[in-house]
């Protein structure tokens, strides 16, 4: 099924509002071809001289009531066509988000955040052309080249016969026109996607740009970029400005050839001029169609680039699949087992090797060990944003690859080094993950998260805006409202990846005094360089290239007198160092 059949499909909800519009393209071409011939009448009756007064008012009744029905049955062609045009176009948008949330994080690796906007806003608009114009049109002027062409072979068969010299030039004009073409706008919308995809990242970072005083150099990259841009754009309208013109020209060339055959016919009494003149004008309809096929092709380029561009994110295939008959997870208190777990995104630099380790409900276990080596990555398997290449994570014993995903993420929180906020206020954020949170549950939260002291000094207070991705807060602040979230919400899980790496000692104090009163109450997965924030941990699995090297508590890995006891005392000399 081609790109507009599947777009048809999926805008079926408003073929009734189509079949509208239709109807109104119909009566418009109609009333097209009405208007030529009752002018053809007219003429012929002056010259005859059997035309009357009162025959000449009817007739131009007759002229106004079609041009005022004309004009309605445009309205509705225009008017309908957009209302179902700009319906489908908002549902297609959510489609593709819709679609976007359900892909796994895999997927995101290699894509730019502004491309992907740029597929959902810029894409998805370029189907309005198709649905709004380009489909309208183009039946619009096939009934009437149709309808015309019957008219005029009515008229007169050997100069309707001349009138179609130019039509297969301009049809073979077309399809090259189309050939060439396409790949341009392809390459347009490819190239918008990443230029909206390096503005978006440039000003995200602006505030390093700034700080590295970078502004000349990014503003190089940018203007390399915009070059591109324009590049592709004047190749692809400088191929449309030699199309038209020709297009036009051939049409032209054919409107000549009839008006000295058509004349010299009716100066040899071989033809009327009534005749001439109605076959003058209906020769007007059946060239602006073939003119108007210039843009019309253009547009359905444009649609056709986004268009491809848009069901590339919907035939995406996800790799985390729902079981089709999925286990239920028990009433469990958050019993994880890792079961000989290895994973790699790369076959040949695997990240995770013969993972195994049991965190019993309640307890705390440390993921420690240098970067790269895989801590991160054992949580994303757990919140199954990725599903191991081999072994099991069971939640309560459950696979959860057999659990339905909803289940297993209900079940788990999780506190991130970057916290990210989303534009609203600090009670809305603290609450994201609890429709039903209460204020009194909310400050209930930020209080056990060591938050609800900076909250009320904010100028106002829980009802204070926190700004883009939390712009208007510090980082410490950021990760007590994370933590708050996360207590708000209430999972037998909680995860904590590096939740005290990017602040200071004083905060770094704060956020523990939040760890310490969730100890205990549910199972915590701990991600740590500071090796302080983990010594009271129930467990503490050592990593090092994908594999568990020590297991044990604080004191017994100590005694082990290996890699954990080495990251320790380099941690301590770092902190006597700072101090001196």
């Amino acid at each position: 099924m081609g790109f507009t059949g599947r777009l048809m499909k999926m805008a079926r909800r408003h073929w009734g509002t189509l079949l509208i519009a239709v109807l109104g393209i119909i009566g418009a071409a109609l009333l097209n071809l009405v208007t030529p011939e009752i002018t053809r009448r007219l003429t012929a009756g002056l010259q005859e001289g059997v035309l009357t007064q009162n025959g000449l008012w009817i007739y131009a009744l007759v002229l106004v009531g079609a041009y005022l029905v004309r004009a309605v049955c445009r309205f509705i062609q225009l008017g309908i066509s957009h209302l179902a045009a700009w319906r489908f176009v908002p549902e297609l948008t959510l489609t593709v988000y819709d679609k976007l949330q359900a892909l796994s994080l895999r997927y995101y690796h290699d894509k730019q955040t502004g491309d992907l906007m740029s597929r959902m806003v810029n894409d998805t608009r370029q189907i309005e052309i198709l649905v709004a114009h380009a489909i309208p049109d183009l039946l619009s002027n096939v009934l009437i080249v149709l309808g015309v062409a019957v008219m005029l072979f009515v008229i007169n068969p050997v100069l309707a016969a001349f009138t179609l010299i130019p039509v297969p030039f301009v049809v073979l004009l077309s399809l090259q026109y189309s050939k060439r073409v396409a790949p341009l706008y392809r390459v347009n919308q490819r190239v918008l996607g990443e230029l909206n995809g390096i503005l978006q990242d440039h000003v995200s970072g602006m505030r390093e740009i700034q700080t590295f005083h970078k502004e000349q150099a990014e503003h190089e990259k940018i203007a390399q970029e915009c070059d591109t841009y324009s590049r592709v754009n004047v190749h692809a309208n400088f191929a449309n400005a030699v199309y038209q013109p020709l297009v036009q020209l051939l049409t032209s060339l054919g409107t000549v050839i009839v008006v000295a055959l058509g004349g010299s016919m009716a100066l040899g009494g071989d033809m009327a001029v009534s005749d001439v003149v109605g076959f003058m004008m209906y020769l007007a309809l059946f060239y602006e169609p073939l003119a108007t096929l210039a843009r019309l092709v253009e547009d359905v380029q444009q649609t056709y680039a986004g268009a491809v561009r848009v069901f590339d994110i919907l035939d995406a295939e996800s790799e985390i699949k729902e079981d089709e008959t999925p286990v239920p997870l028990p009433e469990g208190k958050g019993d994880i087992v890792f079961d000989h777990v290895s994973f790699w995104y790369d076959p040949a630099e695997p990240v995770l090797r013969d993972i195994s380790f049991h965190a019993a409900p309640g307890t705390m276990v440390a993921l420690v060990g240098p970067t790269g080596v895989g801590k991160t990555t054992i949580t994303a398997l757990l919140e199954r944003f990725y599903d191991p290449v081999s072994g099991r994570v069971l939640l309560d014993g459950v696979d959860i690859r057999h659990a339905r995903l909803a289940d297993v993420r209900d079940r788990l929180s999780m506190v991130l080094q970057d916290t990210f906020l989303f534009n609203g206020t600090i009670a809305e954020n603290i609450a994201y993950g609890v429709e039903s949170a209460t204020r009194e549950e909310i400050e209930a939260a930020a209080r056990a998260a060591h938050a609800d002291e900076f909250i009320r000094r904010m100028p106002k207070g829980y009802e204070t805006p926190v700004g883009e991705r939390g712009v208007r807060l510090s980082g410490g602040q950021k990760q007590r409202l994370s933590i708050a979230r996360a207590i708000l919400r209430d999972t037998p899980v909680l995860i904590l990846d590096e939740a005290t790496s990017a602040v200071d000692t004083e905060t770094e104090a704060e956020i523990q005094k939040a760890i310490d009163h969730l100890a205990g109450s549910r199972t915590m997965i701990v991600i740590a360089h500071r090796l302080s924030t983990v010594r009271r941990a129930d467990q503490i699995l050592v990593l090092k290239e994908g594999r568990i090297v020590e297991q044990g508590r604080h004191e017994e890995l100590l005694a082990q007198n290996g890699l954990y006891k080495e990251l320790c005392d380099k941690q301590a000399i770092a902190a006597g160092d700072e101090k001196a």
